[in-house]
């Protein structure tokens, strides 16, 4: 079990057990702050086992902890549920979450905006061809389902169904959103039922998310992460504000904290990876309080352990986004056919409270959010929820085996699959599940011998895929893994051969899927985000598109292979120029290499690898600029926009680029990288690693 931070103060627990009705035992436990053990905590007294959860005594121990759980749904508007630790209201029908009491505090969420405003699931969706608009939905249930009324656990339903009469209206979908409360838990657990029948109409859906809002007068310090924490701008500063090259981002010329002026805000900038996107939300300061979402699980998320998405942000807002398109593209939206059936659940994910003493440090409440989250990932997948939908860990399976790599150019021997990134996805062709939106991915990482362990797989139909930094591409098992309930699978070794044609010639890079060791400029001193200097997230801030310009106002980068060094000589964005009140231009960068020799003997290759595209047509051009047409393009590719929402990766691209001998020369050389797309300053690629390769050693 993982450990946890017990307590943040003195607290007196009394436990008592009985056999055949006489007390035989009684234990005080005197547990205080910093104190660290196992939540399930297990002692074997004269031959019995004491077993008790401390998740159910520690916190907010003036409250009853073991007061029932109570169900209050008599008010044909309303429902509440009580756990004596926290209150939650529910709108009925329609499932919206009107408050949360807690700690004293009558609403955590933000009474002043509508009743459909506060906490909510949502669906942003279109009918595909163009034939409508796109449409924001918050899902509005017309059914209430009491699922479990028990002193120990209460589980609600909210659910809406389509028919004929509302197309165009609303998504055609059924939606049952599940929300339950237990016994001496600090918090509560929502998930979202999602389906569609045969015969339905077609419609493509970019976001599926849940979102609080809560109370802008009390929570005004927000934790995404370790190293992003910090106090942020009230909603009006932002009304306020100068809005600059896009609606989310907004310089600060009021803030009612007047140390913020300047700055910018930003929702993206605080956008994480799915695999790092676990625990996140709010502090209050009087009286201390947190509010939190966490994640267990990426099972129910999209297009793979890497994708980025939004957390928490100025409102103040919380977020669960469950599928978007931010960081990705349509490519990455769900898009269903005519006809097309379809269930998935999203979650459960776990919105959870806890408190300190006044005159305690509030931090401590992200130090003991950060433990609860671990104790959630450790319980997962969990057994309480009241659906078959949903298979607790004996209805699911695991896989595991080990991947090695075979390349000789770097080494004539099997070199282990170190960190792999290896999982289950829908079946698809290498590389697909980056875009795979409908049904559920599992993820592991390999350790340093390439071993790795799949664990809680949904029963069901999948490839196995991979990708290994340090190298380029991605593997996949052409063996298709079913899964049932118990199944456990170990593959046979598994030997990832990546894309290679001949020696390495030159390289630019790191083959890691991202921009990060390229040369990422110091914003503008009046554009940025104070949280992100001295950060080693620097391409967060704002704007660092526009500084290529600064750095490369006449001529365009050239590269040479020589003497470069690509931590300092390689732009991280290869973007437009603003060349004049928003017009902008293409951009030509070079590299430059010598050749003491040509073979004869067979074709060169460019591998190009990008880490992002956003509305761009990369061409390239050996020794040729004014080459019509270019002798390799990539066509219009990417719409991760990930230049401007401060990324520096979304979607990965391969191309193997076949170079014929002719096209190469003794003596100095140049390839012409043109981005040539140009309507906007976020037009562009990012690269990820560039290898000229020479021809295959056999034809020598």
């Amino acid at each position: 079990m993982s450990p946890c931070a017990t307590s943040f103060r003195l607290h007196k627990i009394l436990f008592t057990s009985f056999s055949g009705g006489k007390k035989f035992m009684c234990l005080i436990f005197h547990v205080t702050r910093d104190v660290y053990m196992p939540f399930e905590f297990r002692m074997k007294l004269s031959g019995f086992v004491l077993s008790f959860d401390l998740r159910r005594v520690l916190w907010n121990d003036d409250q009853d902890s073991h007061h029932d759980v109570k169900l209050y749904a008599d008010n044909p508007q309303q429902v509440v549920v009580d756990n004596g630790l926290l209150q939650v209201d529910f709108s009925r029908p329609d499932g919206h979450v009107l408050g949360i009491k807690y700690n004293g505090i009558d609403n955590l969420l933000e009474e002043r905006n509508s009743r459909e405003d506060r906490g909510y699931w949502d669906v942003v969706w279109n009918e595909p061809g163009g034939r409508g608009p796109v449409i924001f939905e918050r899902v509005a249930a017309t059914k209430f389902r009491i699922i479990t009324d028990t002193e120990d656990q209460v589980e609600l339903s909210f659910s809406t169904t389509w028919d004929v009469s509302l197309r165009g209206r609303k998504v055609p979908l059924i939606v049952d959103k599940r929300y339950i409360l237990q016994r001496g838990i600090s918090g509560f657990y929502s998930y979202g039922i999602f389906e569609r029948l045969e015969g339905w109409p077609a419609v493509e859906i970019p976001q599926i998310r849940a979102v609080y809002k809560l109370q802008k007068d009390k929570f005004h310090f927000m934790a995404v992460s370790e190293d992003k924490q910090r106090v942020m701008p009230m909603p009006e500063d932002r009304l306020k504000g100068q809005a600059l090259a896009y609606p989310e981002a907004v310089l600060l010329t009021d803030p009612t904290d007047s140390k913020l002026r300047g700055e910018v805000d930003d929702k993206y900038q605080y956008s994480l990876e799915d695999k790092d996107n676990k625990v996140h939300g709010w502090i209050s300061a009087d009286p201390p309080v947190g509010f939190w979402m966490i994640t267990p699980s990426d099972e129910f998320r999209t297009a793979g352990p890497i994708k980025q998405d939004l957390t928490s942000h100025v409102g103040p807002v919380t977020l669960a986004m469950f599928l978007s398109t931010h960081y990705a593209g349509k490519e990455a939206e769900m898009k269903f056919e005519d006809g097309e059936a379809w269930k998935k659940v999203f979650g459960p994910v776990f919105v959870y409270l806890n408190s300190v003493d006044n005159g305690e440090n509030p931090l401590e409440l992200w130090a003991n959010a950060k433990e609860q989250m671990l104790t959630e990932v450790e319980r997962w997948p969990y057994d309480f929820t009241q659906t078959e939908d949903f298979p607790s860990a004996d209805q699911r399976g695991t896989v595991c085996g080990q991947l090695l790599v075979r390349e000789p150019y770097i080494n004539e021997k099997l070199m282990w699959g170190q960190s792999a990134y290896v999982g289950l996805a829908a079946p698809g062709e290498k590389g697909s599940w980056q875009r795979e939106s409908k049904g559920y991915q599992f993820w592991s990482q390999a350790d340093e011998l390439g071993y790795f362990v799949i664990k809680n797989v949904r029963p069901g139909n999948y490839n196995l895929y991979a990708w290994v930094p340090g190298f380029i591409g991605d593997y996949k098992n052409d063996t298709q893994i079913t899964i049932i309930p118990g199944s456990e699978i170990k593959l046979d070794v598994m030997v990832y051969e990546p894309p290679r044609h001949g020696p390495t010639v030159w390289e630019i890079g790191i083959p890691d899927r991202t921009a990060g060791e390229f040369y990422i400029p110091d914003p503008y001193p009046t554009l940025m985000n104070r949280l992100y200097n001295n950060h080693l997230e620097k391409f967060r801030q704002y704007g660092l598109w526009e500084r290529y310009a600064d750095l490369y106002p006449d001529q365009d980068l050239i590269y040479t292979i020589d003497n470069g060094d690509y931590h300092t000589d390689w732009f991280f964005a290869h973007v437009t120029r603003n060349v004049n009140n928003r017009t902008y231009e293409a951009t030509t960068w070079q590299i430059v290499f010598g050749l003491n020799s040509v073979s004869d003997y067979g074709n060169y290759t460019l591998q190009l690898a990008l880490a992002s595209a956003q509305e761009a047509e990369l061409q390239v051009r050996f020794n040729e600029l004014g080459a019509d047409p270019p002798h390799f393009s990539t066509g219009s590719i990417g719409g991760d926009n990930a230049i401007a929402r401060h990324g520096i990766h979304g979607l990965y691209w391969l191309y193997s680029i076949d170079v014929g001998n002719s096209l190469l020369q003794i003596g100095k050389n140049t390839i012409y990288l043109t981005q040539s797309r140009c309507i906007s300053p976020f037009q562009g690629v990012m690269y990820d690693y560039l290898r000229l390769e020479g021809p295959p050693q056999d034809q020598y």
